[in-house]
């Protein structure tokens, strides 16, 4: 297995968490949003197949796909652009996987975080209503601006992570066959 390079790694197969526990990233399946780690703590895990609908409703990500130009090797803004903004703003809580040599994985990027998946999801929230402000603050439009600031005074981030991730429960039970 290749050496990813990058914090938490090693030339091994084993990864290391923020905590200092060590996982095999072999041991991390697609399915798999939550570490139970034998720190007694559960760390978030991502892979960058997990579409962006998981932190954001679709008209949402819809949204800031068609605003967002990226310059790299993605096609459109996704997964690995959330998980980056994370990285960037918390380097100490995220340690990244480059699996793109290791086909027995089924994923390319792996990022593992202190948080946990609730906590995580809280985090892409709060930073995605952070870049979607500083953008609103370069409009020519102070209506518009106004109107932002105004409804992002009642913006709740637990709140809306918390239906959220109700009604992804509730649509995930009516995907499984009976």
């Amino acid at each position: 297995m290749a050496d990813s390079g990058a914090p938490g790694s090693d030339s091994g197969d084993r990864l290391e968490f923020p905590c200092g526990e060590r996982v095999d990233p072999h041991e991390i399946d697609l399915g798999m949003r939550e570490y139970a780690c034998p720190c007694g703590d559960a760390h978030a895990v991502v892979t960058d197949v997990h579409p962006p609908s998981r932190f954001f409703p679709e008209s949402l990500v819809a949204v800031l796909q068609e605003t967002i130009d990226t310059d790299d090797e993605f096609e459109e803004f996704g997964t690995p652009h959330l998980l980056g903004v994370v990285l960037e703003e918390f380097p100490e809580e995220v340690v990244v996987y480059d699996a793109s040599d290791d086909g027995a994985v089924g994923y390319t990027l792996l990022w593992l975080t202190d948080f946990d998946a609730r906590r995580l999801h809280e985090v892409v929230v709060e930073l995605v209503v952070e870049l979607m402000e500083h953008a609103i603050s370069h409009a020519e439009n102070d209506d518009a601006v106004t109107e932002f600031e105004s409804q992002m005074l009642e913006f709740d981030v637990a709140e809306f992570v918390d239906q959220y991730r109700r009604q992804r429960e509730f649509e995930s039970e009516h995907d499984q066959p009976l």
